[in-house]
């Protein structure tokens, strides 16, 4: 599994790079929408609802968003409250799975309704952060300070970890291992800053770092809470010995939601 794991990630994670750095943002784009409506995919597969009955659903919650999001369609205010609202029902989905000791499953339209719009809403901030004026360097900071949270956080909660953070959601992860990431990211995000001669003044880079750990964390615990929900282990198979699309891009769509506003 280790070995399946490491040549996964050889494999994938120059391809992201190259994809993140080189591809014309037409293409980076389509990309997105392949992704978003794999996503899709993955939501019904793992809540059950992988039949036609379900199309109008996605389609509706799902689709539409996802395409209207990444075509430039002008939603105004709904373009970041809807957005917003979902990725409050992801962090209620983890309360209500915390508070009921996970042992209930959630499966059902609730379920389907929920994984639906938080792949249509929120997959579209991908191409919507790394397409606009210097986007790729946002991404890419992103997805660095999310990688550097979620490392430090495990090596500090496998070594140092007492307390248990959403045992429910998530048994391994821990506060002490919650804390490791945070700190791990604001050094991280400081020392990046310095060696790119960023002109933002220290509090602005230790707040954007740490927002970026704290939502990386909470994207986690949504992943982990949305599959607890529906009774699996991984939201799909497509990335051998790492699960699915929705196991690798859960601790980063809170995140770009955040960077896109915040870089407005």
């Amino acid at each position: 599994m280790l070995r399946t794991r490491l040549l996964t990630a050889a494999i994938l994670l120059p391809a992201v790079a190259a994809l993140v750095l080189f591809a014309p943002p037409w293409f980076f784009k389509i990309v997105n929408v392949i992704a978003g409506l794999w996503g899709l995919y993955e939501v019904a597969e793992m809540t059950g609802a992988l039949h036609w009955v379900a199309i109008p659903l996605f389609a509706v919650v799902g689709g539409i968003p996802l395409f209207a999001l990444l075509y430039g369609a002008n939603l105004g205010w709904v373009g970041w409250v809807v957005p917003l609202i979902v990725i409050l029902m992801m962090l209620g989905l983890v309360i209500r799975i915390e508070v009921a000791g996970g042992g209930e499953r959630f499966r059902g339209p609730r379920l389907v309704f929920i994984g639906a719009a938080y792949v249509g809403f929120l997959f579209p901030f991908f191409s919507l952060v790394r397409n606009r004026p210097g986007g790729v360097k946002v991404l890419l900071l992103v997805i660095l300070l999310a990688v550097v949270s979620d490392s430090g956080a495990y090596f500090v909660g496998r070594y140092r970890g007492r307390t248990k953070l959403a045992p429910s959601v998530s048994p391994n992860k821990t506060v002490e291992g919650a804390i490791g990431g945070l700190v791990a990211t604001i050094i991280c995000g400081w020392l990046l800053f310095k060696l790119i001669g960023a002109t933002w003044d220290v509090g602005r880079i230790l707040l954007f770092a740490a927002m970026i750990s704290i939502l990386a964390q909470l994207g986690d615990l949504a992943g982990s809470a949305l599959k607890r929900a529906a009774g699996v282990k991984d939201s799909g198979w497509i990335f051998p010995g790492h699960g699915g699309l929705l196991d690798r891009t859960c601790s980063l769509v809170f995140a770009l939601f955040f960077a896109y506003y915040w870089f407005q």
